[in-house]
């Protein structure tokens, strides 16, 4: 009994230790572009003219909002954007955007009044567009330089680039895996432990996208 429980008891503790790792309960470590030899993306642009280039601005506001700690709920709000603490995955985005001088709401609703035929929404809303990720894809898919998707690349995964995954999306981050890797700044579900997360590999990717397009 007492040789059964010396190797169980040592396999349900490294199980507990992976399953708390795998599930971000335990943070994983960190690397920069530096380590990687990554010269960092600088935008040439500066939409709100604040000293701050777009692509880092996108980035450090991103980071900003996820520190609110925002709850994740599904909600409509007439003012379009969440002002009650709850946001999901399309929030990310839209105050990191919002942060660097980029009214997402106002933009997509721009957007779809120009192009009504490529977005196919039968009644718009702009309270709510652009908080919906096909229509986020459809938006930087016509603003927005595309990159590429393939992960082995990774000097091309950049701090403040926007991902979209099949009903998800998200900002990468300045922080890097073991690999190289970027961890990926993202809402995606209730009770989520940590909104910034080496989940990259997690999710088949649509589409990659950098602001504003050149």
């Amino acid at each position: 009994m007492k040789k059964t429980a010396a190797i169980i008891l040592p396999l349900i503790l490294a199980a507990l230790i992976f399953t708390a790792y795998y599930s971000g309960i335990i943070p994983r470590r960190s690397y920069t572009n530096a380590d990687f030899g990554i010269e960092p993306y600088t935008s040439p642009t500066d939409a709100d003219g604040d000293g701050i280039d777009d692509q880092t601005d996108i980035l450090q506001s991103a980071k900003e909002y996820i520190a609110t700690d925002p709850e994740y709920k599904s909600e409509y709000y007439g003012g379009g954007y969440p002002d009650d603490g709850y946001g999901v995955c399309t929030d990310v985005i839209a105050f990191a955007l919002k942060g660097a001088g980029y009214d997402l709401m106002e933009l997509v609703s721009e957007d779809i009044s120009a192009k009504p035929y490529a977005y196919d929404i039968e009644t718009p809303d702009k309270n709510i567009d652009f908080r919906r990720v096909r229509n986020l894809l459809v938006y930087f898919q016509n603003n927005a330089q595309p990159l590429t998707t393939d992960l082995s690349q990774i000097g091309e995964w950049q701090g403040g680039d926007i991902v979209i995954f099949p009903e998800h999306i998200g900002i990468i981050s300045d922080r890097r895996n073991s690999g190289g890797l970027p961890f990926l700044i993202h809402h995606a579900y209730p009770g989520q432990l940590h909104l910034e997360e080496d989940v990259l590999e997690q999710w088949e990717i649509t589409a990659h996208f950098r602001m504003p397009k050149n």
